[in-house]
């Protein structure tokens, strides 16, 4: 990030005061946005020359006035580009247009915000997201011998957030043969002979939601061996019902993305096939980049500016995007997975010995988890 500080430089023009704001959503729907966003996008803005005066990142703590509220201030202080996870749709278009009245530059960060002339996206290919998370479920049916598949599947928060949908639109088109957000009970799977029992959504991306969802599913329908997660904290709730239930480890797959530390131990453990590792120092760098870029006047070159986002309610609007590449990660992955096992038999560590470690150390990527036990 050192090659943009001539670019921050003049930029900034040289005022100590407040240039670009960043507002996240929440601290309960992933722990990526407290243990990863912040501090990569604070330690980027650092690397790229601002100074703490020039750039501020607040939390919206789920609340979408104070979201509001926050780009509301930032704008009131000067702040010319805004960095901006929407909570939900209509959050984010109200912050679009407040910008847009404002003419202030809007970066939809992860989630997109489809509102204003002067809107970018930064993020990864979410319905590659999904597609992975399809894939990884159908090797997992194969992989933990699931006879007859009989299949949850728990979605994101469709109603406040169109990635939602589209990480739907990907494993449904990948599980089920459907890119659609929602596919109707007793679909056939496209491997291991599997069957959609039922489906739903947590509302919000609330975690708690999604837990009594699947346990009141689970309740309902005893038949069901295989479960789809559109991510970690999700996938965190199936299992604590599952295990709450007796279910062993390698019995029922569950999924999920953003590998956190808990989902990283899930998967150590045998309850959780995989997670979409989405590299988030990378995004929030390219974040950054493009707000730097931006505040100095200058055109985003092809490599950063490489795509653009589709609204998944009308595919003919679309808005610039910096799009980055998602990976799925396993026990059986070289990264960033596979060297947990060995430093734990290193260690002694049992399973979940090693889980309350990575739980506790809680850092911003599984490289220094990895590192810090490694000694």
């Amino acid at each position: 990030m050192s090659q943009f500080k001539s670019l921050a430089t003049a930029g900034t023009k040289g005022a100590n005061s407040l240039q670009i704001g960043v507002i996240l959503p929440d601290t309960t729907s992933s722990t990526r946005w407290v243990d990863f966003d912040a501090p990569y996008i604070k330690q980027a803005f650092t690397d790229a020359g601002f100074t703490s005066a020039q750039f501020r990142i607040d939390n919206a703590q789920g609340s979408d006035a104070t979201e509001l509220n926050d780009a509301t201030a930032d704008i009131n202080l000067g702040a010319k580009i805004l960095i901006m996870c929407p909570l939900d749709g209509p959050t984010g278009v109200a912050i679009a247009k407040l910008a847009q009245q404002k003419g202030v530059t809007l970066i939809s960060y992860d989630r997109a915000t489809f509102e204003g002339s002067k809107t970018y996206y930064v993020s990864f290919d979410n319905e590659k997201v999904g597609e992975l998370i399809g894939q990884g479920f159908n090797t997992c049916l194969t992989d933990w011998k699931v006879a007859k598949p009989q299949v949850y599947v728990l979605n994101g928060g469709q109603d406040t957030d169109p990635n939602a949908i589209s990480f739907a639109s990907g494993y449904n088109k990948v599980v089920f043969g459907q890119a659609a957000k929602t596919v109707a009970a007793g679909a056939k799977g496209t491997a291991g002979g599997a069957t959609l029992v039922a489906e739903n959504f947590a509302p919000g991306w609330d975690n708690t939601k999604g837990g009594t969802i699947f346990q009141q599913a689970f309740t309902a329908h005893k038949q069901i061996n295989a479960t789809i997660e559109a991510n970690d904290g999700l996938s965190n709730s199936v299992i604590t019902v599952l295990k709450g239930a007796g279910v062993k480890p390698k019995t029922i797959p569950t999924t999920g993305q953003d590998a956190t530390a808990q989902g990283m131990a899930w998967i150590l453990e045998g309850y959780q096939c995989g997670s979409v590792y989405k590299a988030v120092y990378k995004e929030a760098q390219d974040a950054v980049a493009l707000a730097t870029i931006l505040l100095a006047g200058d055109k985003p070159p092809a490599a950063l500016l490489n795509g653009k986002t589709v609204d998944p309610a009308d595919p003919s609007i679309t808005e610039p995007a910096s799009l980055l590449t998602p990976v799925w990660v396993t026990q059986a992955m070289p990264w960033p997975v596979a060297s947990c096992p060995t430093v734990g038999t290193e260690l002694g560590l049992t399973p979940a010995a090693l889980r309350t470690v990575i739980t506790e150390l809680a850092s911003p990527s599984l490289a220094s988890m990895v590192a810090l036990i490694d000694g």
